[in-house]
């Protein structure tokens, strides 16, 4: 892709409760479509996305559109137009619908944005008056997704938005993360491969906590030697999460 990168991260370490999680990773991310993050379970994944926005003990180099952002609080680096997506979703769930949205609007929020959102969620401007609590799971990612694309981003961090969802839903998330990325650069945490062949140009491969592997998604998911020994998958396999227990739990929503 053309144009300088909206992320860089230069020989990032983080630690939780002491023990380091997070070893000397650098990757970059282009200011366009989507960057995929891949690995096994509990390789750092997650823990490399949190360092980024300052949410661990962290230490390295952490650039946004070129600028140092690693000695800044989570809450500054937010404002600069990084737009999170966490794992688990971590709606409020005692609040309605439209109330977790209001919430999540800072100052670069537009009628615009809005606009998108209703554009991209419809199921949830009919349930605006609905808790958050009692959603599906399907229907609180799309409000955490909703959240963050409310306001004006530089880079989108959206982490593990397919876990545990049926197969339908999972398709309609990634349809509206396709639908994000044509506005704004993603940096995608995904277990499912399927996604992360439809969404992602780009793969960077996490494995104990280092960068094992970058470079472009189709060369990696070509290769199904390369895919089985830096994942251990094979390359058509899902995301191992249970998906036949999320289909029973939507289907009863």
């Amino acid at each position: 892709m053309s144009g300088p990168n909206v992320l860089e991260v230069r020989g990032l370490s983080a630690r939780i409760a002491g023990q380091q999680v997070v070893h000397d990773v650098s990757f970059e991310v282009p200011a366009s479509g989507v960057t995929a993050v891949l690995g096994r379970n509990g390789v750092g994944k997650t823990s490399s996305l949190r360092a980024i926005l300052g949410l661990i003990e962290r230490s390295g180099e952490v650039l946004l559109d070129g600028v140092r952002v690693d000695a800044e609080r989570t809450d500054r680096i937010v404002r600069r137009g990084v737009g999170y997506v966490p794992e688990d979703r971590e709606v409020f769930a005692g609040l309605t619908v439209a109330e977790n949205l209001r919430l999540a609007e800072r100052g670069g929020s537009t009628a615009e944005h809005r606009e998108l959102v209703d554009t991209l969620f419809p199921d949830l401007v009919r349930r605006a008056g609905q808790r958050a609590g009692t959603l599906s799971g399907g229907q609180q990612q799309m409000v955490s997704l909703a959240r963050a694309l409310l306001n004006e981003n530089r880079i989108l961090l959206v982490d593990e938005p397919t876990k545990g969802l049926a197969p339908r839903i999972v398709t309609e998330v990634a349809e509206t993360l396709a639908a994000a990325a044509r506005t704004v650069p993603v940096l995608l945490v995904e277990q499912n491969l399927q996604v992360v062949e439809r969404l992602a140009e780009r793969v960077v491969v996490i494995d104990a906590g280092r960068v094992v592997h970058t470079g472009p998604a189709r060369a990696l998911l070509d290769d199904p030697d390369l895919v089985q020994r830096l994942l251990g998958v094979s390359a058509g396999e899902h995301d191992p999460s249970g998906e036949e227990a999320a289909t029973t739990a939507e289907a009863g929503r």
